[in-house]
């Protein structure tokens, strides 16, 4: 059986932040049921109601709704919601300020990680283009990975998890985080002041950051311009991190070698967009962490929370609202 990955250590929450316990409901319906994850953890479930105090919601697409299910419902005390990504969130997570919030941040860390290397790959060996082609191509292209030097936006556990994929491949890895504080694995951890450094001598830039006002739009006109020109991009986290206008440019003028776009910015992207038509682009419709693989992760980590929720309130992916994840 497949084990999920434990993602970030359990945070114990202060007394007056702690929740009321009570019974815990689950919305809105979903093709998943997590009824068992709950009952696993020992809570109670029951429809929502005045008795609630516990909400586990699974959708994004209708983040909105949860402000007023909380308007409604005050007494929810914890919620856990679907997703590492909780900007669509936000204005739940800022009209609750009491309200404790956990997301499913390093849950999924290990099938994005995954995929952010199948996407570097691909970009390297050219992939697209050999699967496409109906005619022997005489035109050697393709870069091997090994011993390349590769930067790293972000520090959670997708930036983790990519850390032991790429061991083999004896990379150089340089990681960009919020402070300075050594991340294991990486040969070297930059605050983000030091990103154009980095940039200026990195040969694949994966972006696995959180979204949040400070790095939204982190990878712009100048930092394309400081990669080297022969430099690939990946991004599997958000697509808010790189200004699109700037990368479609840069992509036309042959600033950088390439990019692998898991997401964008708009998503879904519009057809008849410049980036579909890219020939050093790649795009995957935001599936590195398709329903199938997090059904059972989300489930872990929602057992892991009920059972925190009704314990000792060590609960895993607290939200932090003033950092925004």
């Amino acid at each position: 059986m497949h084990r999920p990955f434990d993602g970030p250590v359990t945070e114990p929450v202060s007394a007056d932040r702690r929740p009321v316990v009570g019974p815990i409901a689950i919305l809105p319906d979903s093709d998943h049921d997590f009824a068992d994850a709950v009952r696993a953890g020992g809570g109670m479930l029951e429809p929502l109601s005045e008795r609630t105090r516990g909400l586990v919601w699974l959708s994004t697409a209708r983040a909105a709704e949860l402000v007023d299910v909380l308007d409604t419902h005050p007494r929810i005390g914890w919620v856990q919601l679907p997703w590492a990504g909780v900007d669509a969130f936000a204005p739940s997570i800022s009209a609750r300020p009491a309200t404790l919030f956990t997301s499913a941040r390093g849950s999924f860390a290990e099938p994005v990680a995954e995929h952010a290397l199948a996407l570097t790959l691909a970009l390297t060996r050219f992939l697209p283009r050999r699967i496409i082609a109906t005619s022997w191509d005489d035109e050697q292209l393709g870069v091997s990975l090994f011993g390349r030097r590769v930067v790293i936006v972000g520090a959670g556990g997708i930036a983790r998890q990519l850390i032991g994929l790429l061991k083999p491949f004896r990379t150089h890895i340089a990681v960009v985080r919020r402070g300075s504080a050594a991340v294991d694995g990486a040969d070297e951890t930059v605050g983000r002041d030091r990103l154009p450094d980095v940039l200026a001598t990195a040969d694949i830039v994966i972006l696995a950051a959180a979204l949040t006002d400070e790095t939204r739009g982190m990878i712009g006109a100048t930092e394309l311009s400081i990669m080297p020109r022969s430099a690939y991009l990946v991004n599997a986290a958000r697509g808010g991190l790189i200004d699109t206008d700037a990368l479609v440019a840069a992509l036309a003028e042959g600033t950088i070698a390439g990019a692998a776009l898991d997401v964008t910015d708009p998503e879904p992207l519009p057809d008849g967009h410049p980036l579909w038509s890219e020939p050093a682009c790649i795009i995957t419709p935001h599936v590195a962490d398709t329903p199938q693989m997090t059904a059972p992760l989300l489930a872990d980590r929602i057992r892991r929370n009920v059972a925190a929720f009704l314990g000792d309130g060590r609960f895993v992916g607290v939200v932090e609202p003033e950092r925004g994840y």
